[in-house]
């Protein structure tokens, strides 16, 4: 396990190293989980890209760092774990929440981001009341007591099977996170807006969203995908909010081709 230092919160990171002349993805997770969800993805990338994966504050083995704290704050954090690292010029693959820290680092620090993959995110995700009423629910009850309902809007009826280990594994992830970085996290998504910031993207961009997504619905992705300039916009059958869990191997086909088109202004074979 490797740990950084950064803005006074201890960050869990890996990195995997890969070729010199390829550029680096950076993935950023949602809202309740950790870094873990890529692993089905990032087993079918790791020794073609170097690879940075990191528990945000208030998830996974990370500090839930003082709060409040805002998506800025985050992707300050994410800022500082690349600057650690020395990466610069990397795609950076944000899912859910992941997708709104990647598009506040764009906007303080384009420097460090050579193209966009933007996953089941939205430039703004829910409303006022549907995050205060989450809020107020985990707040009461506890994380356990939205777990059912998240994991309807997180995976197709096909994953939910009560025989599925891994829908019980991933249920587990959810309740498991602690409680004040949660909410922390929801309070960050609640008051993110970054409708203005979008149409001032000026890197390669791809929407990506499961066409079973409860959470960021596919006309939502797409509706930011047109916001954004000259952004792409794909659909994954068959996956619900989570496609790298779901379909990993098509969202690792869709990564690749679009590292080679923004690379290359080609499709991959």
């Amino acid at each position: 396990m490797q740990f950084a230092r950064v803005n006074d919160v201890t960050i869990h990171y890996q990195i995997i190293g890969g070729p010199a002349d390829k550029p680096v993805i950076v993935f950023a997770n949602s809202l309740g989980t950790d870094f873990r969800i890529w692993r089905d993805v990032i087993v079918r990338l790791a020794g073609d890209f170097a690879i940075v994966l990191y528990d945000k504050r208030g998830h996974g083995l990370s500090d839930v760092g003082q709060v409040p704290y805002s998506i800025e704050d985050h992707a300050s954090d994410l800022i500082g774990l690349l600057e650690t690292l020395e990466v610069e010029q990397a795609f950076i693959c944000g899912l859910s929440v992941g997708g709104l820290i990647a598009q506040s680092l764009y906007q303080q620090r384009p420097d460090l981001v050579r193209g966009l993959i933007l996953c089941d995110t939205a430039h703004k995700i829910g409303t006022q009341e549907s995050w205060n009423t989450r809020i107020a629910t985990v707040g009461k009850e506890g994380i356990g007591s939205i777990v059912d309902r998240v994991m309807e809007l997180w995976f197709t009826p096909a994953f939910r099977r009560p025989e599925n280990a891994a829908y019980h594994g991933y249920s587990n992830m959810l309740a498991r996170q602690p409680l004040e970085g949660y909410i922390a996290t929801c309070e960050s998504i609640r008051d993110a807006d970054y409708t203005e910031a979008a149409m001032k993207i000026a890197v390669p961009t791809i929407c990506i969203a499961g066409d079973q997504d409860g959470s960021t619905p596919p006309d939502l992705v797409r509706s930011t995908a047109q916001l954004i300039p000259n952004a792409r916009f794909e659909v994954i059958r068959d996956a619900g909010h989570i496609p790298c869990v779901e379909q990993p191997e098509a969202l690792t086909a869709i990564i690749r081709a679009f590292i080679d088109f923004a690379l290359h202004g080609e499709q991959s074979p």
